[in-house]
């Protein structure tokens, strides 16, 4: 899964980048997007370690965009299609929202800036959309064949976004199958990511829209200064400065909620891993997240809650106090199941 992180000029992006990935500039990609993948922190994971003793710890991952074309983002509205080329690809997005003052800077104004760069998306879909309408009506004047239903989905959008709306405000056009290949930016979920002040821990309030469920206030400047540091010397940061977790932390764990996944673990050749995988997926289709030939030749998933394993101390005692199941292929995963697949290709 990966999230493209987009923002105003001067917002910070680089800086969430940058404490999310735990690098810096000069070890970015000279050409294209800054692309880090980071590891999903779980302390499940970690008791697990010291619970089985594998030889291999695995942790799950996500993946982070930074568009270096994200520079050329201004306040007009008008942008070129390669401006976010980049991104597009993003599962969701990282909007970072500048919420601080710098001297002889202007007074921010976060509610403002985020509705332009908004703005800029669903213009830039627009586009996209009037595009392809207009090329459906050339084939279907030469003659070509033509999907009715892709039109129809079409069209709906450009409504939405002619009334100047995201796409993600009819949930109905933003995961339509047959949209899917446009990649259509106000359409994927969003994360609001405020980067606040050093004295500032709030996200800011305001009346009215845009509203956003998905959000959280960091200090940028400041957990940059702590993703600098030592473990022992973060440790004492965070408490200095009234921290209870470090940024990166809690916008992995939210990226990971707005994606809508969930965590399930494998132990097997002494290997602890954790995969993730949306909610409500079925167990075939987490073997096949693992590998094609466990779905293909998927037989039975024996499953065991990560609570009961931790409980009884091991997987063979687990067992005998009858706390493992078999589970058919349309068993729903839940977060946390620990799964051993019986398959046979």
């Amino acid at each position: 899964m990966r999230l493209g992180i987009v923002g105003l000029p001067e917002s910070g992006k680089s800086t969430i980048f940058q404490i999310l990935t735990s690098s810096k500039p000069e070890q970015w990609a000279k050409k294209g997007p800054a692309i880090g993948t980071v590891r999903v922190p779980d302390q499940r994971v970690d008791a697990l370690r010291k619970l089985i003793k594998p030889i291999k710890t695995v942790y799950a991952r996500l993946e982070y965009i930074l568009p270096r074309t994200a520079k050329g983002l201004g306040h007009d509205g008008k942008r070129d299609e390669g401006l976010w080329s980049e991104i597009r690809p993003s599962d969701a997005l990282v909007h970072v929202v500048r919420n601080f003052d710098q001297p002889g800077d202007q007074a921010h104004h976060p509610r403002e800036d985020l509705i332009s760069l908004e703005s800029e998306m669903i213009f830039a879909d627009l586009v996209v959309v009037e595009k392809r309408i207009e090329r459906i009506g050339l084939d279907r004047k030469r003659g070509k064949k033509t999907n009715d239903e892709e039109l129809g989905l079409l069209e709906a959008c450009l409504k939405v976004l002619e009334d100047e709306r995201p796409l993600r405000d009819r949930p109905e056009l933003a995961r339509a199958p047959l949209l899917k290949g446009y990649a259509l930016l106000s359409a994927k979920p969003v994360l609001t990511v405020f980067n606040n002040g050093e004295e500032n821990d709030d996200i800011p309030a305001w009346e009215g829209p845009p509203a956003f469920s998905n959000a959280l206030a960091v200090r940028g400047k400041l957990e940059m200064e702590l993703s600098e540091l030592s473990p022992e010397e973060a440790g004492e940061f965070l408490a200095a400065y009234d921290v209870e977790s470090p940024a990166a932390e809690r916008v992995i764990h939210n990226s990971c909620d707005l994606l809508g996944l969930v965590s399930f673990f494998t132990v097997v050749n002494d290997e602890v891993r954790c995969w993730l995988i949306p909610r409500e997926t079925t167990a075939l289709e987490a073997a096949g997240v693992i590998h094609s030939d466990m779905k293909k030749g998927f037989i039975r998933a024996e499953v065991l809650a990560y609570d009961d394993l931790v409980a009884a101390g091991s997987y063979q005692e687990a067992k005998k106090e009858a706390k493992v199941c078999l589970e058919g292929k349309d068993y729903v995963v839940q977060d946390g199941d620990v799964i051993y697949f019986r398959f046979n290709v």
